[in-house]
């Protein structure tokens, strides 16, 4: 298994799992909470088939990397991603970020001036502003984000089955994704600790990342569904579209937040058209 070691701001140090598969131009892929880099099964193939290298690690806290009891702001996780960066010298990278994925890309422009990426992609992502306030009247209200939390803390597993059907849109009359899909998920979720599943919830929920969204200078890629009930498209990916100069903005019809099961084949068609350009 391959990990980076990442310096925590107390000293000590955290390692960070990741996979290295193909050769060819660099795509580092960001997962979403409460998942872990798995979640990029079916794009990593077409990726890779197309001819790219791709980096898919997991989020402390996640999957396979350490899990310390703090350390989930979000300079600490895109310091993460710098070291991962930095260790295996990445050059002429693409940037790709889902859902709370989203704030690391914003930040790595932020704060380390994009070194070694050339483009970036934003999918079902939280930037730049998720949380309800009176000057982003379409975001989530601050009671949902707390009822998350309390559902966390009562019965964790519950509610994440509950809320991975939202995150597929699966209904009475819609079933985009199989029960094994979302026993999987859950299985994948449930390697994360209580805390690290708390503290990044806050993370994504909380953080505004408007002030940061005009550094990203490099061609960039916005993707979300209208049928988000996750991430609601007009206070994320809409708005990110409108601050990120020179931003592609695709707009999936009827789709839910996670997109990248429920429309792989489009997802994966417009990363290679895009990172080709």
């Amino acid at each position: 298994m391959k990990f980076i070691t990442s310096k925590n701001s107390d000293g000590t140090e955290t390692k960070i799992f990741y996979e290295d598969l193909g050769a060819g131009r660099p795509v580092i892929l960001i997962h979403g909470w409460p998942l872990d880099h798995t979640m990029w099964d079916y794009q990593i193939a077409a990726l890779t088939d197309a001819g790219f290298r791709c980096i898919a690690y997991d989020r402390r806290g996640f999957g396979k990397s350490n899990k310390p009891l703090d350390g989930y702001d979000y300079d600490t996780l895109t310091e993460d991603l710098r070291t991962l960066i930095d260790e295996l010298q990445l050059e002429d990278a693409v940037l790709v970020g889902f859902s709370m994925g989203g704030g690391e890309v914003v930040k790595y422009f932020a704060n380390y001036g994009g070194k070694g990426v050339t483009k970036a992609v934003l999918i079902s992502s939280i930037a730049p502003f998720m949380l309800q306030t009176e000057d982003n009247p379409d975001g989530v209200p601050q009671a949902k984000i707390d009822e998350i939390a309390a559902n966390l803390q009562a019965d964790r597993p519950g509610f994440l089955g509950t809320f991975g059907k939202q995150f597929y849109g699966v209904g009475l009359l819609s079933n985009p994704v199989s029960s094994e899909r979302l026993t999987y998920d859950l299985i994948c979720a449930m390697q994360a600790t209580l805390k690290s599943t708390l503290q990044c919830a806050t993370a994504f929920s909380s953080t505004d990342l408007r002030p940061y969204m005009s550094s990203i200078n490099v061609p960039t890629l916005v993707i979300h569904g209208d049928n988000d009930q996750t991430v609601p498209i007009a206070a994320t990916g809409q708005q990110a579209a409108e601050m990120i100069s020179g931003a592609e903005f695709i707009i999936y019809e009827g789709e839910p937040h996670g997109l990248f099961i429920t429309a792989k084949d489009q997802l994966n068609q417009d990363l290679i058209e895009f990172i080709r350009q």
